[in-house]
């Protein structure tokens, strides 16, 4: 109760510290007629500062609410062949009505000039013509450039810092989360502006009735029949390079379509456009990014931190299509069909990882751990969807079915060099050939409908899920999981071979019923939730072609059950200024774990609130207040507990159990707290954010961790340990149309206290800490720039063993475009990412270089680029890891220097 009772002052405070002023009345003509569109601002006497505005409605109606410490404020009101009108006023919350006086003025000569950014209720509207540059083509180049938007690689955007819950195209969600596709390769020529939904709710029926936090985004079009797309071909050399994409689309009024074949070996992850980066709500039913299980997991090369474009060593054949049709009269029925086929090939070789252990008793003088690994990654992967839905006013449905497949095979070469053991003086050296095949399947179908009747609204969900995962694992010789005497059991084989199944079956069931009353909505729901998972997995080795079993402590056939039973009130409150949601979940938890082999079984059975708290408030036009809280509770999920022990690495053995005291299940208590505060001025161009959140976990369980990190085991431990977390964030963004410049600046603090226990228990506490600045500019019409540049820093604290080590590091990345003569464009290129601790650092710097001719009559671009000019072909950095206590140095292999030949066009 302290938790929630401290969040709900610190929200009453943050409420009461911005006292408010209202101005509200009607405006009208001479001939007593509503004036609407009328602009009205207040301001400071004296200054030309607005401090809020509003636009009056159809009904020349207006509202506006400031703060203010000065007891008279300007009033302002402007509109089409009206007088001006400026009058001070009180600043108190009152009433004014107008009456304008004609002023009609004949005009010889229109021009028009858009606005960069317009804000009409919750929708900003930003016009994509004042943002672009002249070596930007999709939508995603443009969107990097607008103030409080921010785009990473695979397409997804991020409004204020959190993600979009919706992404559409004239209205439509075509793309139903997975809109990357479109985001990287709708031309900007096709759009005329991009719309931000503040508080989006896209279920029309609880519009008004059950607020959202996140925003939506819509694309308008400059037509509303469009056929458009974009497409790039290009070879290359040293080696033979290749990249191809087409990705044609259509949008029209009752039908969108997109079809998109991309294949590359150039170091470009195209596949993970098919990812869902977006996932509407709720109220429409269960949807997810799906993910086979893994049980096991071979020896990884590590990746560098730098774009992807520089390391990646792929051949990727990635193709998708997405159709929505309206087959109804009616046009809130929507139809939706897509599928998606990956087949890819991902090489990583010479990484070298040097790893510094200091002394202990397993390592008395310590020593340094140099392994030297290659992957080979292959992946097919397979994705069919239907959904069917009517999203309107007077109800909702919506069902989808969605099936996966995935077939991955993984190998890995690994040259490991240890330090001695005991009490040799000789170094071990081992190599060694892993192997992994991991076939997957899942299919699901989510329901969801809303039926309104009288005042009420009736909720039914259902979703119900079928996994099944199967791994195996060759490890080749089998001693080579026994470098540090851990594991004498694999001497006696050639190979060992580590198998692991599992299936999961998954059904929740709702119905819940709304009523309404003025602005308050309340939610009663009731539901069950059922969850069945089998494991079994098995160890063997081999000295020919049979393989024999190690016997039944590398046995397992478990299974975990869950059936959820749980009741839920929601409560909403929705006014223009303020929202407010509460669901208070009273969940009955019968867990049970059973191993089938050693009749053996753990019983649960928990009845727990789990209640969750949002709340926003608008105030002075461009501000806003969150602040959110939620408790839940975890009492394990299937994997947690297993009692054979599972080769799930070749240097790590886990058995998920414990014989030092009786075993219990996990109970796992989390409580997170946090606000956040907003400004959003479309007058000024300016935005900025400010956020807190606290973190509490608390558990009754703690992973035991034996042996020196490199050959180690896994059990589990009964010892209850708190983990804390702790983090302030701010970011401020302004565009400067005089300048043409959008800049921002991000700074971020995190502090995290946890535990873990490595042949003892430790303590460790972390402060990260992470400064950046962006901005790019467009000011003269030969250079466009684009800069982006982070810092950061780190304090790393083991409290058990009385150590502190502090890390750094610093990235950035230039792009310049010069352009010398109308239609040709010089490109320079700047990466450079620096790491540093324990006195050692490390720098890496690559550069590139391009030239483009642009066919302006036909849109078409050559552009020639050569890439890496140094010719570095290593990457290497510095870490830290508090845990372990070990200092590592990776050195890992680059792409080299190469040159590319691309054509580049759009489809019309």
């Amino acid at each position: 109760m302290k938790f929630y009772a401290s969040l709900l002052l610190t929200f009453l405070f943050s409420v009461i510290g911005f006292a408010q002023t209202t101005v509200s009345g009607r405006i009208t003509d001479s001939d007593g007629q509503p004036v609407p569109s009328a602009s009205v601002t207040i301001e400071e006497q004296g200054k030309d500062a607005i401090m809020a505005f509003s636009i009056s409605n159809s009904k020349g109606e207006y509202k506006v609410t400031f703060t203010s410490p000065e007891p008279n404020v300007d009033l302002k009101i402007k509109a089409f062949n009206q007088k001006p009108v400026l009058k001070s006023i009180k600043n108190t919350t009152q009433n004014l009505n107008f009456s304008l006086e004609s002023d009609a003025t004949e005009i010889k000569e229109v021009k028009l000039k858009t606005k960069l950014i317009t804000k009409k209720g919750d929708t900003i509207s930003y016009d994509l013509k004042a943002f672009e540059s002249k070596a930007d083509r999709t939508l995603a180049d443009v969107l990097k450039k607008i103030p409080g938007i921010e785009v990473n690689g695979d397409g997804s955007v991020l409004y204020q810092g959190e993600p979009i819950n919706k992404f559409y195209v004239n209205g439509k969600d075509l793309m139903e989360g997975g809109y990357g596709t479109v985001n990287n390769s709708l031309p900007k020529d096709a759009v005329q502006k991009v719309e931000v939904m503040e508080n989006h709710q896209p279920v029309k029926i609880l519009q008004d009735k059950v607020p959202s936090e996140n925003a939506g985004l819509n694309v308008v079009l400059k037509k509303s029949v469009t056929m458009t797309g974009r497409g790039e071909v290009g070879v290359g050399m040293d080696p033979l390079l290749w990249n191809v994409k087409l990705t044609p689309m259509f949008f029209g009024q009752k039908n969108q379509w997109v079809v998109n074949y991309k294949a590359n070996n150039n170091g470009e992850s195209v596949e993970n456009e098919g990812n869902l980066l977006s996932f509407g709500n709720r109220w429409e039913g269960r949807r997810g990014q799906a993910s086979p299980k893994s049980w096991l997991r071979v020896e990884t090369a590590n990746v560098p931190d730098v774009p992807e474009k520089r390391y990646l060593m792929n051949n990727v054949h990635f193709f998708s299509a997405n159709v929505l049709t309206t087959p109804f009269k009616s046009k809130d029925w929507e139809l939706k069909a897509s599928a998606s086929y990956t087949n890819n090939a991902i090489e990583r070789t010479d990484s070298k990882t040097e790893i510094y252990e200091p002394a202990s008793s397993i390592v008395p003088s310590g020593g340094t751990y140099v392994s030297e690994s290659a992957n080979h990654f292959y992946t097919n992967a397979s994705k069919g969807e239907l959904i069917f839905t009517k999203n309107a006013k007077k109800g909702f449905f919506k069902n989808t079915t969605t099936w996966n497949g995935s077939w991955n095979d993984t190998n890995a070469t690994i040259n490991n060099f240890l330090p001695p053991v005991g009490g040799s003086s000789t170094p071990i050296n081992k190599f060694g050939n892993q192997f992994l095949d991991s076939p997957s399947g899942i299919f699901q179908n989510s329901l969801s409908t809303i039926l309104p009747w009288k005042e009420k609204l009736f909720n039914v969900m259902s979703y119900v899920s079928y996994q099944k995962d199967r791994q195996a694992m060759d490890i080749l010789p089998a001693s080579y999981v026994n470098a540090n005497g851990n594991f004498p059991e694999a001497n006696q084989f050639e190979k060992l071979r580590q198998n692991a199944s599992s299936e999961t079956f998954t059904a929740n069931h709702s119905a819940s019923v709304g009523f309404s009353y003025k602005k308050w909505t309340f939610t009663p729901e009731m539901g069950l939730n059922l969850n069945f998972n089998n494991l079994e997995s098995l160890l063997t080795g081999s000295n020919g072609m049979n393989y024999i079993g190690l016997g039944q402590s590398f046995q397992n056939d478990t299974e975990w059950n869950e059936i959820q039973p749980y009741t839920q009130l929601g409560v909403n409150f929705k006014s223009n200024s303020f929202n407010l949601s509460l669901n208070l979940p009273f969940n009955f938890y019968d867990i049970t774990y059973r191993d089938n082999l050693r009749n053996n079984s753990l019983h649960t059975t928990k009845s727990v609130l789990e209640p969750s708290l949002f709340a926003s408030l608008d105030f002075a036009s461009f501000f806003k207040i969150w602040a959110f809280a939620s408790q839940n509770n975890d009492f394990g999920n299937f994997g947690f507990l297993y009692e054979g022990k599972m080769l799930t690495s070749p240097l790590g053995i886990t058995q998920r159990y414990s014989y030092e005291s009786p075993m219990i299940m996990p109970e796992y208590r989390n409580s997170n707290l946090g606000s956040r505060l907003e400004y959003r001025n479309p007058l000024n161009n300016l935005f900025f954010n400010v956020r807190y959140g606290y973190s509490v976990n608390k558990r009754n369980l703690i992973e035991k961790f034996s042996g020196d990190g490199f050959n180690s085991s896994l059990t589990l431990l009964a010892l209850e340990n708190t983990s804390e977390t702790q983090t302030e964030s701010a970011e401020i963004g302004k565009y400067f149309p005089k300048f043409k410049t959008n800049a921002s600046v991000s700074f971020s603090n995190a502090d995290s206290k946890s535990f873990s226990f490595f042949n003892q228990l430790q303590e460790y506490k972390i402060n990260r800490q992470n400064m950046g600045v962006k901005f790019n500019n467009t000011y003269f019409s030969w250079l466009s720039l684009d800069y982006t540049a982070t810092l950061n820093w780190a304090t790393q604290k083991n409290a058990s063993q009385n150590t502190e080590n502090k890390t750094s590091g610093w990235n950035h990345n230039l792009a310049a475009y010069i352009y010398p003569l109308e239609n040709h464009t010089i490109g320079f290129f700047w990466d450079e990412i620096n790491t540093k601790s324990r006195n050692q650092s490390f720098n890496n710097a690559f550069y590139d270089l391009s030239y483009q001719y642009t066919w302006a009559k036909k849109k078409i671009d050559f552009e020639i680029k050569w890439l890496n000019i140094a010719n570095t072909n290593v990457f290497e950095r510095i870490t830290y890891d508090p845990q372990f206590l070990l200092t590592t140095v990776n050195s890992i292999r680059i792409r080299p220097s190469q040159v590319m030949f691309t054509v580049k066009f759009n489809f019309k």
